[in-house]
């Protein structure tokens, strides 16, 4: 289990992790989302005391990461992919870490079988990919056999076949009942990988929640209808207070779960529809809403942003 209490940084007048309280528990893959400049990274490299906060603290099972004996077979993290001498054989790579935790030989064979680097085990690191610096990387988190693991975007650099790989380590290193924290982009990776949520911004904690809770708190579920007899549609949902907004050929769009209310309408009516489906809402939708105010990079299109939709229905007139 990681544990932070009130953990901050600064940096002179900058401030990148601020207050930050949150507990990463066993049995589950707890993802941590933020923007770029969020702090994500600042707070890792506070757990594993590469960075000293400034205030609060953090724990690993009860200890500071200083106090850890042999820290690998208490907590192995991926933080830098390339964290290695190029000089050295991904063998060798491991081989001194485990020699320097108390590790036994036969371990740094079990892990390169298990990231699939067995064929190159005696290959000069500095000839790997990037997915395979990834492997590499991801067999030093898991040499010590640790009850916790830390991925600060594992995904980077592999292949479909290496990413639904590493979804399902992660799944089943949480079934083990080990602690998994794991960061990345990827939010369709993150839909399919995390159970829990921390989410930051601006260095300040935004969420912590369970997906599921997450994404209905923060995102909007809908249902799209298409209809040849679109005016006979709204005059209906109209009458019945169902609010509808246009966006756009022709698609109208109802929030909330109401497709078999519209379904039911639209047939007492004998209105023909052509479409009847309910929008799912998304992680990347959710994570965008409440992160907006967060977002420290902003890119602007150069196109002319388009009007907001026309809304009928509760109030709303048609000219």
């Amino acid at each position: 289990m990681i544990e932070l209490e009130g953990l901050t940084k600064r940096y002179g007048e900058k401030v990148a992790v601020n207050n930050l309280s949150f507990t990463v528990r066993p049995g589950i893959v707890t993802g941590f989302l933020g923007p770029n400049g969020a702090g994500k990274s600042t707070t890792m490299r506070m757990i594993l005391g590469l960075d000293h906060p400034t205030a609060g603290d953090v724990r690993i099972d009860g200890k500071h990461y200083q106090q850890l004996k042999d820290p690998l077979t208490y907590i192995g993290a991926l933080l830098e992919a390339k964290a290695w001498h190029g000089g050295r054989s991904a063998y060798n790579h491991l081989l001194c870490l485990a020699q320097s935790n108390g590790i036994p030989k036969q371990r740094v064979g079990e892990v390169l079988e298990t990231v699939g680097l067995t064929a190159v085990a005696k290959k000069k690191t500095k000839g790997f990919s990037m997915g395979m610096g990834q492997r590499l990387g991801i067999a030093a988190a898991l040499l010590g056999d640790p009850r916790i693991l830390m991925f600060d975007e594992p995904v980077n650099g592999l292949d479909p076949e290496g990413i639904h790989w590493i979804r399902t380590l992660m799944k089943s290193l949480a079934a083990q009942g080990r602690t998994v924290f794991v960061s990345s982009h990827l939010m369709s990776e993150m839909a399919l990988t995390a159970d829990h949520l921390v989410v930051i911004g601006q260095g300040r904690l935004l969420a912590d929640t369970s997906m599921a809770d997450f994404i209905d708190r923060n995102s909007r579920s809908y249902v799209r209808v298409r209809t040849p007899q679109r005016e006979r549609l709204l005059d209906v949902l109209h009458q019945a207070g169902i609010v509808v907004v246009e966006s756009g050929d022709g698609v109208l769009e109802v929030d909330g779960g109401k497709a078999e209310q519209i379904g039911e309408l639209a047939a007492q009516h004998r209105i023909t529809l052509h479409e009847l489906s309910p929008q799912q809402a998304s992680l990347e939708e959710a994570f965008m809403r409440l992160t907006a105010e967060s977002v420290e990079y902003h890119a602007h299109s150069e196109t002319s942003a388009e009007p907001p939709p026309q809304q009928w229905g509760d109030g709303w007139g048609r000219g």
